[in-house]
Protein backbone atom coordinates (compact mmCIF):
# COMPACT_ATOMS: atom_id res chain seq x y z
CA UNK A 1 0.00 0.00 0.00
CA UNK A 2 2.81 2.55 0.64
CA UNK A 3 3.60 2.81 -3.10
CA UNK A 4 -0.04 2.93 -4.18
CA UNK A 5 -1.34 6.29 -5.32
CA UNK A 6 -4.72 7.42 -4.00
CA UNK A 7 -7.12 10.22 -4.81
CA UNK A 8 -8.19 11.89 -1.59
CA UNK A 9 -11.15 14.25 -1.40
CA UNK A 10 -10.68 17.29 0.82
CA UNK A 11 -13.83 17.24 2.97
CA UNK A 12 -13.00 20.04 5.42
CA UNK A 13 -10.41 22.77 5.87
CA UNK A 14 -10.13 24.42 9.29
CA UNK A 15 -7.84 27.27 10.32
CA UNK A 16 -6.46 26.07 13.65
CA UNK A 17 -3.85 28.81 14.20
CA UNK A 18 -2.51 31.79 12.28
CA UNK A 19 -0.99 30.32 9.12
CA UNK A 20 -1.89 26.72 10.05
CA UNK A 21 -4.76 24.69 8.64
CA UNK A 22 -6.18 21.25 9.27
CA UNK A 23 -7.07 19.37 6.07
CA UNK A 24 -9.58 16.55 6.53
CA UNK A 25 -9.15 14.14 3.62
CA UNK A 26 -11.36 11.17 2.70
CA UNK A 27 -10.00 8.24 0.71
CA UNK A 28 -13.20 6.94 -0.94
CA UNK A 29 -11.61 3.95 -2.69
CA UNK A 30 -10.98 2.14 0.61
CA UNK A 31 -13.12 1.45 3.66
CA UNK A 32 -10.16 1.76 5.98
CA UNK A 33 -6.93 3.64 5.28
CA UNK A 34 -4.53 1.68 7.45
CA UNK A 35 -1.43 3.33 8.89
CA UNK A 36 0.68 3.40 12.03
CA UNK A 37 0.59 6.42 14.29
CA UNK A 38 3.56 8.62 13.36
CA UNK A 39 3.60 7.82 9.64
CA UNK A 40 3.19 10.29 6.77
CA UNK A 41 1.74 10.54 3.26
CA UNK A 42 3.40 12.09 0.22
CA UNK A 43 1.40 14.32 -2.11
CA UNK A 44 2.06 14.91 -5.80
CA UNK A 45 1.23 18.60 -6.24
CA UNK A 46 1.16 20.42 -9.62
CA UNK A 47 3.91 22.85 -8.67
CA UNK A 48 6.85 21.70 -10.81
CA UNK A 49 8.04 19.53 -13.67
CA UNK A 50 10.26 17.10 -11.79
CA UNK A 51 9.13 14.62 -9.16
CA UNK A 52 11.31 16.12 -6.42
CA UNK A 53 9.78 19.54 -7.09
CA UNK A 54 6.23 18.22 -6.82
CA UNK A 55 6.34 15.77 -3.94
CA UNK A 56 5.59 17.00 -0.43
CA UNK A 57 5.30 14.80 2.67
CA UNK A 58 3.03 15.51 5.63
CA UNK A 59 2.58 13.58 8.87
CA UNK A 60 -0.87 12.16 9.59
CA UNK A 61 -2.30 14.03 12.58
CA UNK A 62 -5.22 11.76 13.48
CA UNK A 63 -5.12 8.36 15.14
CA UNK A 64 -5.64 5.16 13.12
CA UNK A 65 -9.20 4.17 13.97
CA UNK A 66 -10.14 2.02 10.99
CA UNK A 67 -11.76 4.70 8.82
CA UNK A 68 -10.85 6.18 5.44
CA UNK A 69 -10.35 9.65 6.94
CA UNK A 70 -7.01 11.42 7.31
CA UNK A 71 -6.15 14.69 8.99
CA UNK A 72 -3.13 16.71 7.92
CA UNK A 73 -1.84 19.69 9.91
CA UNK A 74 -0.04 22.06 7.52
CA UNK A 75 1.70 25.40 7.99
CA UNK A 76 1.88 27.95 5.18
CA UNK A 77 5.66 28.13 5.13
CA UNK A 78 7.39 31.23 3.71
CA UNK A 79 8.49 30.56 0.14
CA UNK A 80 6.94 27.09 0.40
CA UNK A 81 5.54 26.22 -3.03
CA UNK A 82 3.67 23.21 -1.69
CA UNK A 83 1.97 24.92 1.22
CA UNK A 84 1.24 28.02 -0.89
CA UNK A 85 -0.57 25.81 -3.39
CA UNK A 86 -2.52 24.03 -0.66
CA UNK A 87 -3.52 27.30 1.02
CA UNK A 88 -4.33 29.31 -2.11
CA UNK A 89 -5.65 26.73 -4.57
CA UNK A 90 -7.19 23.87 -2.60
CA UNK A 91 -10.79 24.19 -1.44
CA UNK A 92 -13.22 21.73 0.09
CA UNK A 93 -14.18 19.13 -2.51
CA UNK A 94 -10.79 19.25 -4.26
CA UNK A 95 -8.83 16.09 -5.08
CA UNK A 96 -5.34 15.53 -3.67
CA UNK A 97 -3.18 12.79 -5.19
CA UNK A 98 -1.01 11.08 -2.60
CA UNK A 99 0.80 7.86 -1.76
CA UNK A 100 1.55 6.18 1.52
CA UNK A 101 1.57 5.60 4.36
CA UNK A 102 5.34 5.64 4.75
CA UNK A 103 7.86 6.16 7.51
CA UNK A 104 9.41 4.41 10.48
CA UNK A 105 8.85 7.19 13.02
CA UNK A 106 6.52 4.99 15.07
CA UNK A 107 6.36 3.69 18.63
CA UNK A 108 7.62 0.20 19.50
CA UNK A 109 5.11 -2.62 19.65
CA UNK A 110 5.82 -3.04 23.35
CA UNK A 111 6.28 0.21 25.28
CA UNK A 112 8.47 -0.36 28.31
CA UNK A 113 9.88 3.15 28.89
CA UNK A 114 8.58 6.64 29.56
CA UNK A 115 8.04 8.57 26.32
CA UNK A 116 8.97 12.24 25.93
CA UNK A 117 7.66 13.96 22.78
CA UNK A 118 9.47 17.21 21.88
CA UNK A 119 8.13 19.32 19.02
CA UNK A 120 7.59 22.77 17.58
CA UNK A 121 4.78 23.97 15.31
CA UNK A 122 3.22 21.37 13.03
CA UNK A 123 5.80 18.87 14.26
CA UNK A 124 3.08 18.06 16.77
CA UNK A 125 1.14 16.09 14.12
CA UNK A 126 2.73 12.63 14.55
CA UNK A 127 2.65 12.95 18.33
CA UNK A 128 -1.06 13.78 18.31
CA UNK A 129 -1.58 10.60 16.31
CA UNK A 130 0.54 8.54 18.72
CA UNK A 131 -1.01 9.91 21.92
CA UNK A 132 -4.59 9.54 20.67
CA UNK A 133 -3.81 6.04 19.44
CA UNK A 134 -2.49 5.02 22.86
CA UNK A 135 -5.58 6.48 24.51
CA UNK A 136 -8.05 4.93 22.06
CA UNK A 137 -6.44 1.50 21.95
CA UNK A 138 -5.88 1.14 25.66
CA UNK A 139 -2.40 -0.16 24.87
CA UNK A 140 -0.16 -0.56 27.92
CA UNK A 141 2.31 2.29 28.28
CA UNK A 142 4.19 4.24 30.91
CA UNK A 143 4.35 8.00 31.38
CA UNK A 144 3.83 10.28 28.37
CA UNK A 145 5.19 13.85 28.27
CA UNK A 146 4.40 16.22 25.40
CA UNK A 147 6.66 19.30 25.18
CA UNK A 148 5.46 21.81 22.59
CA UNK A 149 7.02 25.08 21.54
CA UNK A 150 5.79 28.00 19.46
CA UNK A 151 6.07 31.79 19.44
CA UNK A 152 2.74 33.01 20.81
CA UNK A 153 -0.35 31.66 22.51
CA UNK A 154 -2.36 31.85 19.28
CA UNK A 155 0.00 29.26 17.79
CA UNK A 156 -0.63 26.50 20.35
CA UNK A 157 -1.99 23.71 18.16
CA UNK A 158 -4.74 21.42 19.53
CA UNK A 159 -4.44 23.15 22.88
CA UNK A 160 -7.93 22.37 24.22
CA UNK A 161 -7.56 18.74 23.25
CA UNK A 162 -4.23 18.24 24.98
CA UNK A 163 -5.30 20.15 28.09
CA UNK A 164 -8.33 17.85 28.31
CA UNK A 165 -6.12 14.78 27.88
CA UNK A 166 -3.85 16.02 30.69
CA UNK A 167 -6.91 16.16 32.95
CA UNK A 168 -8.21 12.74 31.86
CA UNK A 169 -4.95 10.78 31.73
CA UNK A 170 -2.95 10.75 34.97
CA UNK A 171 0.11 9.44 33.09
CA UNK A 172 0.11 12.29 30.53
CA UNK A 173 2.01 15.55 31.13
CA UNK A 174 1.66 18.54 28.78
CA UNK A 175 4.03 21.53 28.75
CA UNK A 176 4.15 24.51 26.39
CA UNK A 177 6.94 27.04 25.92
CA UNK A 178 6.32 30.36 24.17
CA UNK A 179 9.33 32.24 22.82
CA UNK A 180 7.74 35.61 22.03
CA UNK A 181 5.01 36.32 24.58
CA UNK A 182 6.09 38.00 27.79
CA UNK A 183 2.72 37.81 29.54
CA UNK A 184 2.53 34.02 29.18
CA UNK A 185 2.24 32.35 32.58
CA UNK A 186 3.84 29.07 31.48
CA UNK A 187 7.35 28.32 30.25
CA UNK A 188 8.93 31.29 28.44
CA UNK A 189 11.61 30.90 25.80
CA UNK A 190 12.47 27.79 23.83
CA UNK A 191 11.43 24.21 24.51
CA UNK A 192 14.94 23.02 25.39
CA UNK A 193 14.79 24.38 28.95
CA UNK A 194 11.91 22.04 29.80
CA UNK A 195 13.60 18.71 29.12
CA UNK A 196 16.99 20.06 30.27
CA UNK A 197 15.44 20.70 33.67
CA UNK A 198 13.02 17.79 33.99
CA UNK A 199 15.29 15.04 32.65
CA UNK A 200 18.63 16.42 33.87
CA UNK A 201 19.71 13.11 35.40
CA UNK A 202 20.16 10.51 32.63
CA UNK A 203 17.86 7.51 32.97
CA UNK A 204 17.82 4.29 30.95
CA UNK A 205 14.01 4.04 31.17
CA UNK A 206 13.07 7.00 28.95
CA UNK A 207 12.90 7.51 25.17
CA UNK A 208 12.88 10.90 23.44
CA UNK A 209 10.98 11.51 20.19
CA UNK A 210 11.67 14.79 18.36
CA UNK A 211 9.84 16.38 15.44
CA UNK A 212 10.36 19.80 13.89
CA UNK A 213 12.78 21.86 11.87
CA UNK A 214 16.42 20.79 11.65
CA UNK A 215 17.87 23.52 13.90
CA UNK A 216 15.60 22.53 16.80
CA UNK A 217 16.37 18.84 16.36
CA UNK A 218 20.11 19.42 16.03
CA UNK A 219 20.15 21.41 19.27
CA UNK A 220 17.99 18.87 21.11
CA UNK A 221 20.11 15.90 20.01
CA UNK A 222 23.29 17.73 21.06
CA UNK A 223 21.74 18.63 24.42
CA UNK A 224 20.48 15.12 25.13
CA UNK A 225 23.66 13.30 24.13
CA UNK A 226 26.53 15.68 24.87
CA UNK A 227 25.24 17.95 27.62
CA UNK A 228 22.98 15.44 29.41
CA UNK A 229 24.58 12.09 28.65
CA UNK A 230 21.71 10.10 27.11
CA UNK A 231 22.52 7.26 24.75
CA UNK A 232 21.91 7.73 21.02
CA UNK A 233 19.57 4.72 21.06
CA UNK A 234 17.17 6.66 23.32
CA UNK A 235 16.66 9.44 20.75
CA UNK A 236 14.39 9.23 17.69
CA UNK A 237 13.53 12.05 15.33
CA UNK A 238 11.59 13.08 12.23
CA UNK A 239 12.95 16.05 10.31
CA UNK A 240 10.85 18.76 8.67
CA UNK A 241 12.46 20.68 5.82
Amino acid sequence: MPNTWHDGIVRKIDPIAPNVRSFQVEVPEVQSFDFQAGQFVTMDLPIGEKRLQRWRSYSIANAPIGTNQLELCIVNAPQGLGSTYLFEEIQEGAILKFKGPDGGFVLPEKIEKDLVFICTGTGIAPFRSMILDLKNSGKTHRNLHLIFGTREESGILYRDEFEALAREMPDFQYDVALSRQDDWLGWKGHIHQIYLEQYATPRPDVEFYLCGWSNMIDEAVANLMIKMGYDRSQIHYELYG
